[in-house]
């Protein structure tokens, strides 16, 4: 198998794995216990999140959470009502920013972003003024077409206006930098090379959030028991992002360049320069993506028109862009990083180009 669906998850590190593996085998003591074992299991927390902490801006603090789902929803649901509780976001960011806006029961603005897929900075800004939004949520990278929205020129321009800025970083953080201007960030382990089940949300200091989560307030805000194997494959993944980060981005950018030329024929959805080159969102007319991921079962890709929870309808992202039903249907998403060899992935290509050709050729 080819793996080739970066943007849905990423091969666990050996590292990441190597750091875990102690406190699932031998140490099990639970990190907010006071005796030596549990204290022990707190300092191996407290590493893990200072790597995770070493590719944020400077003056804020990480709280670990169970994924960028949990960090999204407690950021969203935990701001302060007072003074206006409108939210201003963006038609392309992810279901776990959209349905939680829907589902807060605020007012909401959600702006169109132009064939790219961005957003334009004015225009969250004058949404901000119009509304009176305390709280701005713009993704930083796009998990279906890779555009890299201009989350630093927003926040310039939305907190003269009293706006907080959420940036959902999951696709970005440790692939570009996090801007300096937001104040509440979602990040994840596993679009990293690390393990599922843990993410986190940097909080800005001097940023207060009412708790999603009630109980213990092991946090600081969070409650929850957390699991030293997860918080340690999460830093060492971190740090080995942090490490990687110049060659990281080389690497991708070849295998981009490698793609781009193997599928010439193809058109690319999104900016081909303002973009995370690991994602690759291309479609060809007439194409019958169910067929090709029944064709070509030995390489895991993505249908870039993937329905949502069985509604028949496609890609909110790619209908945000402009595409027709049939272009969003006929398109698909390939995803490669760190562990992707050219070797494999010309190969995969070609066998994805060959088994789309066959599709043109009449019975």
């Amino acid at each position: 198998m080819t793996y080739l669906d970066y943007q849905a998850t990423t091969p666990l590190a050996p590292e990441a794995f190597d750091a875990m593996l102690p406190w699932l085998r031998d140490q099990h003591a639970n990190p907010h216990s006071p005796h030596r074992a549990g204290r022990a299991a707190r300092a191996a927390v407290e590493v893990a999140r200072a790597q995770v902490a070493a590719l944020m801006p400077p003056g804020g603090r990480v709280v670990f959470t169970s994924g960028a789902t949990e960090a999204l929803n407690w950021a969203i649901k935990g701001i302060d009502r007072s003074g206006g509780g409108a939210i201003v976001t963006q038609a392309t960011e992810h279901a776990a920013v959209l349905d939680t806006v829907a589902a807060s029961g605020r007012a909401s603005v959600v702006l169109p972003v132009d064939r790219a897929g961005r957003v334009d900075p004015g225009a969250v800004a004058e949404a901000v003024r119009e509304s009176g939004a305390r709280l701005v949520a713009v993704m930083l990278v796009n998990n279906e077409i890779g555009t890299i929205q201009p989350v630093a020129a927003i926040a310039a321009g939305v907190r003269p206006l009293g706006a907080l800025l959420l940036c959902d970083a999951v696709q970005g953080y440790g692939r570009v930098a996090v801007p300096d201007g937001c104040d509440l960030v979602a990040i994840s382990a596993h679009k990293i090379h690390g393990p599922k089940g843990i993410g986190a949300l940097w909080i800005r200091d001097g940023v207060r959030l009412a708790p999603l989560l009630h109980g213990g307030d092991q946090e600081g805000g969070r409650s929850g028991t957390l699991s030293p194997a997860l918080c340690a494959g999460f830093g060492a993944a971190a740090a080995l992002a942090r490490a990687r980060f110049d060659a990281d981005a080389a690497g991708v950018a070849r295998l981009f360049a490698l793609a781009r030329d193997r599928l010439s024929g193809w058109t690319l959805n999104g900016d081909a320069d303002g973009r995370w080159p690991g994602n690759l969102s291309v479609r060809r007319d007439g194409l019958d993506v169910a067929r090709l991921m029944s064709d070509v079962r030995d390489v895991a890709f993505s249908a870039g028109s993937a329905c949502a929870s069985g509604s028949g309808r496609t890609s909110h992202v790619l209908r945000a862009i402009g595409l027709s039903d049939a272009e969003a249907r006929s398109t698909i998403r390939i995803g490669f990083g760190r562990y992707t060899t050219e070797k494999e992935l010309v190969a995969a290509l070609d066998r994805l180009v060959a088994a789309a050709d066959a599709q043109r050729v009449p019975a």
